[in-house]
């Protein structure tokens, strides 16, 4: 079994829905750049090929807690006690890390037949992400 794990920093961004126009359809431009980041962040963790076999994904996204949160919300918010249950979704949120991932580390995201995702909350805003698959 070989396993990636790595880590992305920063606010997750998740995916909008794509503007159709007469000249085609177009990622909101939020979603093309966080693609383009999450693209970065994974080359530099990309195994020297790319991964053919099927996949299990594990993603973590740690959202920023609320400065709104009194100091009891705030402890439970870090000890994992309380979780994001707000906007956006989980599949959202992911929607847009696994895109970018594509062609970076697999070649499609139909590979993936396993995905566990979660949200929390975090001093330390990212997404940690683990991959694991057969092979070589």
């Amino acid at each position: 079994m070989n396993v990636l794990t790595f880590e992305i920093p920063g606010d997750v961004q998740a995916q909008q829905r794509p503007r159709v126009t007469k000249f085609g359809t177009f990622d909101p431009k939020e979603s093309k750049d966080y693609k383009s980041f999450v693209r970065l962040v994974a080359a530099e963790h990309a195994p020297e090929t790319l991964i053919t076999e099927d996949i299990k994904l594990s993603i973590d996204v740690y959202r920023k807690i609320p400065k709104s949160f009194s100091k009891k919300k705030h402890q439970q918010a870090v000890d994992g006690v309380l979780r994001p249950t707000t906007k956006p979704d989980i599949d959202n949120l992911v929607k847009g890390i696994k895109d970018g991932l594509s062609k970076v580390l697999w070649h499609d995201d139909s590979q993936v037949t396993e995905l566990v995702a979660r949200k929390w909350y975090s001093d330390n805003p990212r997404a940690e992400v683990t991959i694991e698959w057969q092979g070589k």
